[in-house]
């Protein structure tokens, strides 16, 4: 989900109104009078010129201690000059010289937001709503801090009461569909956007409609809002939304094609790219899907999701040769604690030649040392034992296997074939029982292993 940009401050107060009555005591001398000077200070404020203002209020706090004007205007020269730190004592002060003013009360929780101190800013929000419910940019930045602090439904009640005073604000709309969305009320946002014509011209918009029609469960209409997004703005992350939507629902080549072609554009975006060989992967170009896998772990040698895709499509390859999947057979010998991928790596390496089959006993031998308890390491190194025909060895490794994951069909089937070389018949008809259900769990186990790769694409950020 999009962040919603912090807004800047903005003056929220009319101090110079207020002047004639705040400002009672005259100069003491031939300087110039209190009065004066507020009006000097206030017109270096306008024209950009913030330390004069601040010059002006700090001498003029001195002369006139305890005037909220002074105060509140000090607290937000400090905050347009980025200083929130130095805002607060002034604007605490003059929030407890008035405490009747929402604006002043307003101002300080703004400057507490910026300051990331959100439990007080919401305080002071509060009270600034509480004193006046029509006080906009109160109830924007309320929602805002409360999107902060998790509390979508929260939110979402004062972004919708702030659109209520100000209907005409665009921003304030999407960001209120955003916290509707996420306090899980994706209808009223979906509500809240179709009945806005210029939601039709707004990539964001769109792809707030996308999310609200998804988390209805109409996955048409949130591929369809998607596109339009990337349509009226074909970002990088636009792109990598339809993608990921098209990905998540195994639209596979659709998803290729728009990962594809945003991968064009963005030749750096990495997750374009893995984005597109998991497409290709979902759609059985399991060979299109190995290069760019084996590329993005080249760029990025310690990433072992990266490892993981790459052996998952290695190891689907159906062809003795396997074109760029030694790369994962360099990361498997370069990071001996990642059973799996050592797995993977002498899986596609395996039937070879002999000089290749050594190397797979070492990899396995790695894996199984790596991870005792990984019960694909002990199936390989049981399997590969076998067709070595070294089957007293496989069966121990077999055994083990079978005790880690008992539901494994080709455990228990490879199991039996052992045992019926060594002489043990009758366990080895027992353990061939489950050859019957061999074709089924292949199947579920390529359909995992999609799953796999689908999650881990969909979850990148």
């Amino acid at each position: 989900m999009m962040r919603v940009k912090r807004a800047a401050m903005r003056t929220v107060v009319v101090l110079a109104a207020m002047m004639p009555a705040m400002l009672l005591v005259q100069a003491q001398s031939a300087a110039v009078s209190p009065e004066k000077m507020f009006e000097q200070a206030m017109a270096a404020e306008d024209r950009g010129d913030m330390a004069g203002a601040e010059k002006l209020l700090v001498a003029l706090e001195q002369k006139q201690p305890g005037n909220f004007a002074v105060e509140e205007s000090l607290g937000l020269v400090y905050a347009q000059q980025g200083e929130f730190e130095k805002s607060l004592r002034p604007l605490k002060k003059a929030a407890a010289l008035v405490p009747s003013n929402d604006a002043a009360h307003a101002n300080l929780g703004a400057a507490l937001y910026s300051l990331h101190q959100n439990q007080e800013a919401a305080a002071e929000l509060k009270k600034a709503v509480a004193l006046n419910p029509a006080n906009a940019g109160a109830l924007r930045s309320l929602g805002r801090v409360e999107m902060e602090l998790g509390q979508p439904e929260a939110a979402a009640k004062a972004l919708g009461q702030a659109l209520g005073l100000t209907p005409e604000d665009g921003e304030l709309r999407m960001d209120c569909a955003e916290m509707l969305i996420a306090a899980k009320t994706p209808m009223t946002a979906v509500e809240l956007l179709q009945g806005w014509p210029q939601a039709a011209t707004m990539a964001r918009a769109q792809v707030l409609l996308g999310e609200a029609e998804e988390a209805l469960g109409d996955f048409k209409a949130a591929g369809d809002a998607l596109t339009k997004a990337v349509a009226l703005e074909p970002s990088e992350e636009n792109a990598w939304r339809l993608g990921a939507e098209l990905l998540k629902h195994w639209t596979f080549d659709g998803a290729a094609r728009v990962f594809h072609d945003a991968g064009e554009k963005y030749p750096e975006s990495r997750r374009l790219r893995t984005g597109e060989a998991a497409a290709l992967f979902g759609a059985g170009k399991y060979g299109d899907a190995v290069p760019i896998f084996a590329s993005l772990l080249e760029a990025e040698p310690e990433n072992a999701g990266f490892a993981q895709m790459l052996g998952i499509s290695c190891t689907a390859l159906v062809q003795q040769t396997r074109p760029r999947c030694e790369v994962l057979q360099r990361y498997a010998e370069s990071h001996p604690g990642d059973a799996r991928a050592a797995v993977y790596a002498a899986q596609a390496l395996e039937g070879n030649g002999v000089a290749q089959n050594e190397k797979v006993e070492k990899l396995l031998t790695q894996a199984v040392k790596a991870d005792p308890k990984l019960a694909e390491a002990q199936l390989e190194m049981g399997t590969y034992l076998q067709r070595a025909e070294r089957f007293a060895e496989a069966a121990a490794y077999l055994q083990r296997a079978v005790e880690l994951k008992p539901d494994s069909a080709v455990a228990h089937y490879r199991l039996g074939l052992a045992y019926a070389r060594l002489g043990r018949k009758e366990e080895g008809r027992a353990e061939m029982e489950f050859e019957k259900k061999l074709a089924k769990q292949k199947q579920e186990e390529l359909d995992k292993r999609l799953e796999q790769i689908t999650t881990f694409v969909v979850e990148i950020k």
